[in-house]
Parts: structure tokens; C-alpha cells; sequence
């Protein structure tokens, strides 16, 4: 998991695509942290990328390398920790957030999820596909 952990937070953002219906859709993110062994991401709960990992909770994550010949894939699926330990850690790790959330950990809106099954795997221009321990 320390790969995957490295490589994502190497880069500014990332990307996580939902399920929309049939329709995929992608969106930017930027926070990631780790818990309980496992990844943690975090969103609100008036987005629509909320209601589609409610609805569907498989993702995948797709992160470019800061070399620009690597990229990272996580196809998973994720469940919803809305412990108030997870948002503490949270905003912990990323105080920035309190511009968005100002209760912090006591906002009702904000929430953290998690992979409970998942599959990394490493590409690269000059190398085949290597899968990342992640779980």
C-alpha cells in the first residue's frame, strides 16, 4: 500500500471515475490518507459523485506519474466510514479542508470512504503492467 500511497500523493490530483447510470462519470480529486491499513478518500454529501457511490459503490482511481511515463489504476469498491475518527484524522491531514467544512469533524455533510476490496496496478510506456500490493 505504501506505493500506491506515494505515487498518489505525489501529484496534486487525481481521478475517480463512478458509475452514473450505465454512463461513467470522472471527477478531479485531491485527498487521500491512510487508515485502518486502507486508503481513504473524502467527499460531501450533497455531490452527486456521493449518490452514485451510494447507489454503486465500485470506482476506479487513475493517477498519472509525476514522470509522465507511469500511471496508476485502483479498481475497487468502497464503503462509507462516517466515524467521527475518520474526519478528525481527516482534517488532521488536511486542514485546507476546513474552508469547505468549517465545523470540521462535527459537519454533517462531509464524509470519508474507503476501499474494502481492491486491485493496483502499475503501467508504465516501457514495462508491462505491474499489479501493487494495496489491501
Amino acid at each position: 500500500m505504501d506505493t500506491v500511497f506515494e505515487f498518489i500523493k505525489a501529484s496534486p490530483v487525481f481521478h475517480i471515475a463512478t458509475v452514473d447510470g450505465v454512463k461513467a462519470r470522472v471527477r478531479p480529486f485531491g485527498f487521500m490518507m491512510k487508515r485502518n491499513n486502507t486508503l481513504y478518500f473524502c467527499t460531501n454529501k450533497t455531490k452527486e459523485v456521493y449518490k452514485q457511490l451510494k447507489q454503486n459503490p465500485d470506482i476506479e482511481i487513475s493517477d498519472m506519474g509525476s514522470n509522465g511515463s507511469t500511471w496508476l489504476r485502483i479498481r475497487g469498491r468502497i464503503t462509507f466510514d462516517e466515524t467521527r475518527e475518520a474526519k478528525v484524522q481527516a482534517f488532521q491531514e488536511a486542514p485546507n479542508l476546513l474552508k469547505m467544512y468549517p465545523k470540521g469533524a462535527d459537519d454533517e455533510l462531509f464524509v470519508t470512504f474507503y476501499f474494502t476490496e481492491a486491485v493496483a496496478t502499475l503501467f508504465s510506456f516501457t514495462a508491462a503492467p505491474k499489479n501493487v500490493p494495496l489491501i
